[in-house]
Formats: C-alpha cells, sequence, structure tokens
C-alpha cells in the first residue's frame, strides 16, 4: 500500500473511532494489567462487570497474592477460563511483589517473565498504562492489517514487526483499539460488510467474501 493511502486510512480510523480509548476501570497499574489478563477471549463488558468488587476485595497485588485461589476464582467467576486466570493472577501478583516491590515492571523482557503476561498483554499494558508506542497484534489486527496489504506476516510477531515499519509510530498505539472495533463491527472474520466499510477504498481484499 502506497504512503499516501496508509496515510488515509489513519486519518479515517481518527474520524470513525476516535484517537483515544476508555481504558479498563483501574487506580494502579497492577489493576491495569490483570483487567488486562483478564480480558482475554471475553468481552470488555464482562471484564468490567467483575473489577470494582474485585479491587475492593483485594487492594493491593500483595493482598491478592497472598489471597486463597479460591477467593480469586470467586470474584471473577463469570468470566470465561476463570480457573486459569485466577493462578495466573495469584502467581503474577505474587512475582510483581516478591521481585519488583510491588511495582509492575516498565521493561517488555521483564513483563514478558510474569504468570499470564505474554507479548499481546504486555505490549497494550505499556500502551495503556505508560504511553510506550508498541503495536499489539490481537486477531483482528492480524485479519485487518493483512486485508489491507499492510502486512504479509504469517504470525502476530512477524504482523507486529511489519506494522511498525509500515505505520508512523505516534499512530501505534491507537491503531490497536480502533482496527479491534472496525473488526468486530465491518471488517468480521467470516463475511466482511465490505459495502459498509469505510476503508474499502484502499483494501486489496474488498472483493473477498
Amino acid at each position: 500500500m502506497r504512503k499516501e493511502d496508509v496515510k488515509n486510512v489513519l486519518e479515517t480510523l481518527d474520524r470513525v473511532y476516535g484517537v483515544t480509548k476508555e481504558g479498563f476501570y483501574h487506580q494502579q497499574p497492577w489493576q491495569l494489567l490483570a483487567a488486562i489478563m483478564l480480558s482475554a477471549q471475553s468481552t470488555d463488558k464482562q471484564v468490567e462487570e467483575v473489577l470494582p468488587s474485585l479491587y475492593r476485595r483485594f487492594q493491593t497485588a500483595e493482598q491478592m497474592s497472598e489471597a486463597p485461589l479460591e477467593q480469586i476464582e470467586d470474584s471473577i467467576r463469570s468470566i470465561g477460563l476463570y480457573k486459569n486466570k485466577a493462578r495466573n493472577l495469584k502467581k503474577c501478583c505474587t512475582q510483581i511483589t516478591q521481585e519488583y516491590g510491588g511495582e509492575v515492571p516498565k521493561d517488555m523482557d521483564k513483563l514478558l517473565t510474569l504468570a499470564g503476561v505474554g507479548r499481546k498483554t504486555a505490549t497494550l499494558f505499556l500502551a495503556d498504562a505508560y504511553g510506550i508506542p508498541g503495536v499489539t497484534v490481537d486477531t483482528h489486527v492480524f485479519r485487518i492489517s493483512r486485508r489491507l496489504g499492510w502486512a504479509l506476516g504469517k504470525n502476530p510477531v512477524e504482523v507486529e514487526v511489519e506494522l511498525q515499519k509500515v505505520l508512523p509510530e505516534e499512530y501505534w498505539n491507537r491503531i490497536n483499539f480502533q482496527l479491534i472495533y472496525h473488526g468486530r463491527s465491518v471488517c468480521t472474520s467470516r463475511k466482511a460488510k465490505c459495502g459498509d466499510c469505510v476503508l474499502m477504498e484502499w483494501c486489496e481484499k474488498k472483493m473477498e467474501k
């Protein structure tokens, strides 16, 4: 895709979806990391519904690390894969408490040592918590960037590298939520609504159904 077309797409996404998003409810960085971890294979609405009571029950990472696993499970029972997520939350908070003095690290490599934190979660956390530029490649970003011709990579890491070359750095953080919104409502996985798509003019796969 030509640079001018990339510019047009980015400006259109800004106009349609805005340049900022409302993040998960949190008051401390560890809480934001926990919310992002909980959001995997769950809706934002499901996560938002449990966060206030979860953070009233466990007010620090240390409290969550010391809590019986059953209490954490009970607090997030309405979220998919809650048992596995509860185990990861407890272990992650233990690591944050014991290895980092209760502070979530700002370093990608250190974040990736935390239980339940993969590259996508770490990149999104750094972007939302500290404004550190990064492209988060979830299923929507992966699919749409390939349809637009921005990337050809066969896995999220390859696509992340390609997008960092194609997109100006100031767009990296907001492209994450813009393409997620677009993927949920228009450029869906099974049958894209090309007739309703504001990006169709610049899409290389617009004739595919």
